[in-house]
């Protein structure tokens, strides 16, 4: 039996095609919903995904995977596996609850997801991702698309790479992200293929060249919105991961300079005042100041006292009973 939650059980609004220009990729153990939250403030259009969730934590597990906050919209849900009948019945509870996409993970190399027959290694059997995608769309009235990587091992020639993303399509997945990067499955760890196996950019134009009616999203390595403004020339969107993390303010920015909307930039503070009253409701709830502040303390980057703000956070918050002063005191010793 799946928990039932007051967050993410409404419906989304009405369908309405999703803006891919910028979005953020799924990271595990950060991009959870008080960082969606965050990232939501500062931009209005950016696409939000969730971190990968395995159907068998949906399914089985205790917890209500599925949670959001309402004001995530719009929201993905990323799933991990390959069980077609798995994938199918949580495709299918992610509508009910309001996700505006269902993401297939076909990009992450960790040993665990290995050996859960899902991730990156299922680059190497495109029928069943095929299958894995029909099943989900024929449950479920939201895009299902695919994050993949451009090769595996030795596998990664533009042949390869096309011959997946030709039977994906097949199966009526039209929007790929592609990190642009191949993937090691033995010998690299996480942490080491984000890194090491060189990006190809160029592999990723060249796709978009070759299969133009689909949309074609790039992730790996960027930093600024300037290279995103070079990718969405040739590009349908980009996906940003570790960059929107650790200098989370680069968001402030997206709705002007990336999707054209006339609106003012908030400042820092102002980020700051409107997520407060969030904290507050968390702590309310008996939620510890920790779980919110560990994706704030890079919200000042680059700014004058950036160190002490993030000094006096990571020093103060976890401790019991912190509260919303901790967060102001930092605030107050930046500027002092």
């Amino acid at each position: 039996m799946i928990a039932s939650s007051k967050l993410g059980c409404k419906p989304a609004t009405p369908m309405k095609p999703l803006n891919r220009t910028f979005s953020i990729a799924p990271m595990l153990d950060w991009t959870d919903r008080h960082y969606r939250y965050l990232a939501r403030l500062m931009s209005a259009e950016l696409l939000l995904y969730t971190e990968m969730v395995t159907t068998g934590a949906i399914i089985h597990g205790k917890g209500d995977y599925l949670a959001y906050n309402e004001e995530e919209h719009p929201l993905a849900l990323q799933l991990g596996g390959s069980n077609v009948h798995d994938l199918a019945i949580c495709a299918k509870l992610a509508a009910e609850r309001g996700y505006d996409e269902i993401n297939l993970n076909v990009g992450c190399p960790s040993d665990r997801v290995q050996s859960g027959r899902f991730g990156a290694c299922l680059m190497e059997e495109p029928a069943l991702v095929a299958e894995c995608v029909n099943a989900m769309r024929a449950v479920a009235d939201i895009p299902v698309t695919v994050k993949t990587r451009i090769g595996i091992d030795d596998q990664d020639s533009y042949e390869f790479l096309t011959e997946f993303v030709e039977t994906v399509r097949d199966s009526g997945c039209d929007a790929f992200i592609i990190h642009a990067r191949k993937a090691w499955l033995q010998g690299l760890s996480p942490k080491e293929n984000r890194e090491i196996p060189p990006l190809d950019y160029d592999r990723v134009y060249r796709l978009k060249g070759d299969y133009p009616e689909l949309s074609i999203s790039i992730n790996g390595g960027i930093k600024s919105l300037e290279e995103c403004k070079t990718h969405l020339t040739k590009l349908d969107g980009v996906m940003v991961g570790r960059e929107a993390y650790q200098n989370p303010y680069m968001l402030a920015e997206i709705d002007q300079q990336l999707c054209g909307i006339e609106k003012p930039v908030l400042s820092r503070d102002a980020v700051l005042e409107k997520f407060i009253p969030y904290i507050e409701k968390h702590l309310q709830a008996g939620g510890r100041l920790n779980h919110i502040t560990r994706h704030m303390t890079g919200l000042f980057q680059g700014e004058a006292g950036s160190r002490i703000w993030r000094r006096y956070i990571s020093e103060n918050a976890h401790k019991p009973g912190s509260g919303i002063e901790v967060i102001e005191q930092a605030r107050k010793n930046m500027i002092s």
